[in-house]
């Protein structure tokens, strides 16, 4: 028995090991499980806190990612950081409306953090759900919002005469705002009934006429909740008659008639019903959760269609925004919903309260912002308000510039509009002329020589005119307008106009005189000068008469010949489409295709009216300046420095010979760079040509440098004889009207001189202006006599006359040249001559 006793004490001390073993391993396992899991939650929580401050940083750099401030509030209420959540709620609050999840959220976490009972604690959660139910509709939250006043508002939860007034009026509120939501309202017109019920069963059975009183209003919720087409309104008919005969007014629900007791009752909910049953499949198409939101959005504008045909604005009012509920950003719902309103009820603060919530969801969209400030200009809103709105518009982004220039022209509508009103005789024209000056330094550099810009400057010189009463100023806006939109014939005209207006001839033809020459698009050119001829003969003497007919006319003759140049070109190229066109045809039916040989290729080159598209380059590098009836047109040497080129064509201005520079004793090697690097004190470049040799292609030692305006020029002329690569420059002013033969010979060649000897026939060079070139149609070289279309070409350069190049390794037996004759080229030097 002893051994026995022993056995077991031996057993029972072994198990107590092992279960000591097993406790302090579970204990271990415990302590590396708990290891683990802490230094889990640590890592989760190093890398929130990461993710905190990336997204701490991007709201700092981009405040409207609203993205971004929703995966940041997620994380600060999973840390449960609730001073940081708060703000951060905040912050997105004042961007952005919230949905009414993520305010049923924050209300329910304030909840969680508070006694409600609190007073401080109970008005702050009295204004998020004021603030919630402002941002959306949704009867969900209302109903929230119903139920904790009636939990938590001591007064409304006594039934105090304070208390039940405050009720009744947040119920009201409740069904202007819901009451007619067709799925859903019934949800409020059932809290509310059973409110006043409440209030009925407060009252002494004595008080026969405070109960009777009562009665009456729950009866009067019945008959309007019968009135309006909401879902389940055979459960509420039943139920009124219910609570009828509980009160002993019918005997027997199902056998008595409504109408019997209350026919306008009867009437009313006859038509309700009539109501609900023609929506009724409408409200299942926007409910149903097995389509698309493209779909869902389309059947809410059908349903909208449908309601605006009943013409019951509330009814509308409260079906947009339960789209706008589902479809918060979509701009459309927006501008139809507010053009509803301004149509309906055009002021008041409901109609300011959509624009508020439309800017905020989407504040992109111009138009909203300028039908928002004129919303606020209807109510009488004060300059403060609309200050406001407005600087708040214009830190938004909008697709297009034309909406920032609405933006601003409405702002000043409504300022001129204001200062000319009695009531505010307080406001300055300074505020008028800052708005213009910040519209024209937001807006020029992007719409420059556009109807846009010119429209804003107009306004703002009349109005400097009219209200600001300074036509100095006025002048001033004009002439800034010229330098943006100088290319545009109506700012011209119209600066002349407002001068005109004001009894200023003088002026007006003064600006006359500083546009009469320039290129404008169209036939504008032509209208200027038939204008300025109108405007003499009604205002001004026989001698301005007659002065501005001999500035007129010689600018007249110049456009009608260039307007005939230009058609002829166009009637050519007309034909060689169409030749071209006829070619392809014939060609459409062969699966064979021919190289062009060479010879061919070089045949077309001497012979520019044959000259394919392909050769249009060494057409144009044998092209030679013409005189055409007295006006000079210039072909272009296309350079071979594409820098050069460019800068050749910098603004494609037309031609003015009025602000152009003659350089003479130019280095042979003086390039356009060179030129272009030595005025670039100067600025207000627009072309520069070198004059080149005709037979060798260097250099003349003279040069045309074409200006802006008069200023440049005369900056340029001001470095007269100074040093460009070691030689001093002769700078002059440009007047090729000097006309006359001149001398040939470039070293008594004067500035002018040089010019007409340039569009001599007989002229050894030719113009590089890229500005200009094509403007010649058929190129006439010096050995041409009138009347004859044969080109003929003497001397040593028969390298240009047209003819059959035979190809290479071609002989024949020909007679000697003659001496002082130069040996005819052979192809591969021709083709030298082209390619070089």
């Amino acid at each position: 028995m002893e051994q026995n006793l022993n056995l077991t004490a031996e057993a029972m001390s072994d198990s107590d090991e092992r279960m000591k073993e097993t406790l302090a391993l579970s204990s271990e396992a415990e302590r590396d499980r708990d290891k683990s899991m802490s230094d889990s939650d640590s890592e989760d929580e190093a890398q929130q806190n990461l993710q905190i401050e990336s997204l701490q940083t991007e709201l700092v750099t981009n405040p409207s990612n609203y993205d971004a401030h929703l995966q940041y509030i997620r994380l600060l209420r999973r840390m449960g950081d609730v001073d940081k959540l708060s703000r951060a709620r905040e912050a997105m609050s004042e961007l952005f409306p919230l949905s009414p999840t993520m305010w049923r959220q924050w209300i329910k976490d304030e909840l969680s953090l508070n006694t409600a009972a609190r007073p401080e604690a109970f008005s702050r959660i009295l204004k998020l759900y004021e603030r919630g139910v402002f941002d959306y509709l949704s009867v969900s939250l209302w109903c929230d919002y119903i139920n904790f006043v009636q939990e938590f508002d001591p007064m409304v939860r006594q039934f105090s005469p304070t208390g039940i007034s405050k009720a009744r009026d947040l119920f009201e509120s409740a069904l202007t705002a819901a009451g007619l939501h067709v799925a859903e309202g019934s949800k409020i017109w059932e809290a509310y009934k059973k409110y006043e019920q409440d209030i009925l069963l407060t009252f002494d059975d004595t008080d026969e006429q405070a109960k009777e009183k009562q009665v009456q209003r729950i009866r009067s919720l019945f008959h309007r909740q019968l009135s309006v087409p909401l879902a389940g309104m055979s459960s509420t008919i039943t139920a009124y008659k219910t609570w009828e005969m509980e009160q002993g007014s019918l005997q027997d629900v199902e056998s008595i008639d409504l109408v019997d007791i209350y026919p306008h009752v009867a009437a009313s909910y006859q038509k309700a019903l009539e109501m609900y049953n023609a929506r009724f499949h409408l409200e299942e198409q926007i409910l149903s959760p097995n389509i698309s939101d493209s779909e869902r959005l389309q059947h809410y504008m059908n349903y909208l269609k449908f309601e605006q045909s009943s013409g019951m604005p509330a009814r509308i009012q409260v079906l947009y925004e339960r789209a706008i509920t589902d479809f918060p950003i979509t701009p459309d719902l927006w501008l139809d919903c507010t053009r509803n309103l301004d149509n309906t009820l055009k002021v008041g603060n409901i109609v300011s309260n959509v624009y508020s919530r439309a800017t905020k969801n989407c504040p992109w969209v111009g138009e909203l912002w300028v039908r928002y400030m004129l919303s606020l200009e209807r109510g009488h809103a004060s300059e403060k308000d609309l200050s406001e709105i407005f600087e708040k518009s214009l830190l938004c982004t909008f697709s297009t510039l034309d909406e920032y220039l609405d933006l601003f022209l409405t702002r000043v509508d409504g300022l001129r509009r204001r200062m000319a009103s009695s009531s505010e005789e307080d406001l300055e024209y300074k505020i008028i002329r800052e708005t213009f000056q910040r519209a024209s330094d937001y807006l020029s550099p992007y719409l420059k020589n556009t109807e846009g810009l010119l429209h804003l400057h107009a306004y703002w010189a009349r109005l400097e005119t009219k209200l600001g009463k300074d036509i100095t100023a006025a002048r001033g806006v004009w002439e800034n307008c010229l330098k943006l939109c100088g290319s545009m014939l109506e700012s011209w005209t119209g600066y002349i106009a407002m001068e005109v207006e004001l009894g200023h001839i003088n002026e007006a033809r003064s600006i006359y005189k500083r546009c009469y020459s320039k290129r404008f698009s169209g036939t504008g050119s032509e209208d200027i000068c038939q204008s300025w001829l109108r405007f003499e003969r009604e205002f001004g003497k026989l001698e301005d008469f007659d002065h501005a007919l001999h500035k007129v006319t010689p600018r007249m003759d110049e456009l009608k010949l260039f307007r005939m140049q230009q058609e002829s070109k166009s009637a050519e190229e007309s034909e060689k489409n169409t030749k071209r066109n006829a070619r392809e045809k014939r060609k459409l039916g062969s699966d064979i295709t021919e190289e062009q040989s060479p010879s061919k290729r070089f045949r077309d080159v001497g012979n520019p009216k044959k000259a394919p598209e392909e050769n249009k380059y060494h057409v144009q590098n044998i092209s030679q300046v013409t005189k055409v009836e007295g006006v000079n047109w210039k072909n272009t040497k296309i350079d071979d420095n594409p820098s050069e080129q460019q800068f050749s064509h910098e603004k494609n201005r037309g031609y003015s010979d009025q602000c152009t520079a003659f350089l003479s004793n130019l280095h042979p090697t003086a390039n356009y760079e060179h030129i272009r690097n030595f005025f670039s004190d100067v600025g207000g470049i627009v072309a520069i040509r070198i004059l080149h040799d005709k037979f060798t292609g260097k250099s003349r030692g003279l040069a045309y440098v074409d200006f802006l305006d008069e200023e440049h020029l005369a900056a340029a002329i001001a470095k007269n004889r100074l040093k460009l690569i070691g030689k001093k420059l002769s700078i002059a002013r440009s007047d090729p009207k000097r006309g006359g033969r001149e001398s040939s010979n470039p070293k008594t060649l004067t500035e002018h001189d040089a010019t007409n000897h340039s569009s001599q026939k007989a002229s050894g060079s030719k113009e590089t202006d890229d500005t200009y070139k094509g403007d010649v149609k058929d190129v006439k070289f010096s050995s041409r006599k009138p009347g004859n279309d044969n080109i003929q070409l003497k001397g040593k350069n028969t390298f240009a006359v047209p003819r059959n190049v035979r190809p290479l390794g071609f002989t024949t037996n020909k007679p000697k040249a003659e001496e002082g004759d130069e040996k005819p080229k052979s192809n591969e030097e021709f083709r030298k001559i082209f390619i070089r």
